[in-house]
């Protein structure tokens, strides 16, 4: 086989996009229940205080950080007769399943009724976990190799859709089996409630079953040849000012996204005290939102091109966020105000969810046209570095804006400021996005119209 042949991508289809998107689903829920969910289940099922889970927490974010980088610049590095990326989902999925299972799980081993077992436990499964994690940065990497930069939002969407089954999944898991089980769990901590149990052994088998599908469906991915060291790729990127800007501005917002994931639900519980009927609508309307509006982004990222996109993702999430000080007004139900305000999120959500595999597949490719390299692994698996620090500062401000005194209401006042807080974070995000950040290159419009 010639090396043109060798580093040409096979020209996609609906199979292949949907094999690729499939391990989402599985990521989707284990994740989403790490940044969505895991807080309440320690602070108001195990009793930890929201310090210590911060703290937990955000180290693991710190370890994901790394990982995910560590693991695409390796798999950079050397082509197999698997490919590059294929013996990393195969190795590392088993593990990401295994600690998910006994992070969500710790009654299975240790007394739970010993709250520094507890914080020790957390801490150690969460670093373990989010290491593992890390099998996510070989397997995105294959945006950029095995798709066309036209392909791209369709493979997204797919891709998303996935995600937004497996963020159903767990929104529906979180807001109605999780809101018993914390309750069952707080009254008899060594009592593992069967409905937990099961759905967390169902969870914890998808990662290994849907990655090993992948990595035996999926082609193997081009021989993009990379001659370079992997010093110099490093240095190659440090140098693309527009990547840096990019990988910055998903930190900073990303502080702020972090904490909407983990603390939505809490808010429902502790401020707007939805009860049961109210989850299934709130959960529905969640699931339902984010996506139809992935599938509107995805029309506005192909019509507007996706700077202006992500601007208005941005105005979005920061017009709906401050209304978290309603709840700081007595009404006698919350859940219109609720409704509303969960679809503004799941509106932001979606586009948010939607964008990052685009961006670096597509900075990649920019990159390849002065380099002649697709460095794919470490365009997408060095913005972790950067992401997970600012995730990390978003769990442990978190921490502490929960821990805040209650200022004469009946919880914290930090269960109402938060919203606020996050609204500022997203409007300097949008002001370095505005004026700092080139996402649409003219290459891609090339490269379309020859299609066309």
């Amino acid at each position: 086989m010639n090396q043109e042949n060798m580093t040409k991508r096979n020209e996609g289809s609906t199979k292949k996009y949907l094999i690729y998107g499939l391990p989402n689903l599985s990521t989707a829920i284990i994740m989403g229940f790490a940044d969505f969910a895991l807080f309440t289940l320690y602070k108001l099922g195990y009793q930890l205080n929201a310090f210590q889970i911060g703290v937990a927490l955000a180290l693991g974010k710190l370890t994901i950080a790394g990982s995910q980088f560590f693991f695409g610049w390796v798999s950079d590095s050397k082509y197999t007769k698997w490919g590059r990326r294929k013996p990393y989902l195969i190795i590392l999925s088993p593990i990401l399943s295994l600690s998910f299972l006994f992070l969500l799980l710790p009654g299975l081993i240790i007394d739970i009724s010993n709250l520094n077992s507890i914080f020790i436990w957390l801490l150690v499964w969460n670093i373990i976990f989010n290491l593992s994690y890390g099998v996510t940065t070989p397997y995105g990497s294959w945006m950029a190799e095995q798709f066309s930069v036209d392909e791209r939002p369709s493979v997204s969407q797919y891709y998303n859709i996935f995600a937004f089954v497996g963020s159903a999944i767990m929104s529906i898991f979180s807001f109605i089996v999780l809101t018993e089980s914390v309750t069952t769990i707080r009254t008899n901590p060594n009592n593992i409630p069967p409905e937990l149990l099961y759905s967390v052994i169902i969870f914890s088998i998808l990662p290994v079953l849907l990655f090993y599908l992948a990595a035996f469906l999926m082609p193997t991915e081009p021989h993009f040849k990379i001659e370079s060291k992997m010093m110099d790729n490093l240095k190659v990127i440090l140098k693309n000012k527009n990547f840096i800007l990019v990988t910055l501005m998903q930190g900073i917002a990303s502080i702020a996204f972090i904490m909407i994931g983990q603390t939505i639900l809490q808010f429902t519980v502790v401020v707007l005290q939805f009860e049961n009927n109210d989850y299934y609508i709130v959960a529905g309307l969640m699931m339902f939102g984010i996506l139809g509006f992935i599938t509107l982004w995805r029309k506005l990222i192909q019509k507007l091109g996706k700077k202006r996109s992500l601007l208005y993702i941005f105005i979005t999430a920061i017009i709906f966020l401050p209304s978290t000080m309603f709840g700081a007004i007595p009404m006698d139900s919350y859940l219109l105000y609720g409704i509303l305000f969960v679809f503004g999120l799941a509106a932001s959500l979606g586009g948010w969810n939607l964008l990052p595999s685009i961006i670096y597949a597509d900075i990649a490719e920019d990159d390849q046209k002065t380099t002649g390299e697709l460095k794919a692994g470490i365009y997408t698996g060095f913005p972790s570095i950067i992401l997970n620090i600012f995730q990390a500062l978003g769990l442990f401000l978190m921490g502490i804006i929960l821990e805040l005194p209650n200022m004469g209401l009946d919880y914290s006042i930090g269960y109402v400021i938060w919203g606020p807080v996050s609204s500022l974070v997203l409007i300097c995000a949008y002001l370095f996005t505005r004026k700092f950040i080139k996402l649409d290159f003219e290459w891609e419009k090339w490269e379309k119209a020859q299609i066309e």
